[in-house]
């Protein structure tokens, strides 16, 4: 499967390469938008979900760096009860 990172800007500026097994992110997120971070953490466990849905089609299980990547954003999102979260882009 094609994997894709994205780049993350959190409300501190500190910028984290979230990696997902699928391009799925590139469907869910749009690059140069800022989303919420409740918003950006609901979308990336829609992303993740489906990346791991994609995968265990594929391969015959679900995706464990699918649920590492949902995991680690949830608990940087857990340092910011508000601010924006930029996508700066992907890269494959």
């Amino acid at each position: 499967m094609p994997e894709v990172e994205f780049d993350v800007r959190w409300p501190d500026m500190s910028q984290q390469w979230v990696y997902s097994p699928s391009t799925v992110v590139e469907d869910v997120f749009t690059a140069g938008a800022a989303y919420s971070v409740g918003e950006f953490v609901a979308l990336t466990r829609e992303a993740m979900g489906e990346a791991s849905r994609r995968v265990q089609e594929r391969w015959g299980s679900p995706c464990s760096r699918a649920a590492a990547t949902l995991a680690s954003v949830e608990a940087t999102a857990a340092r910011f009860p508000a601010g924006e979260v930029q996508v700066a882009g992907f890269r494959r």
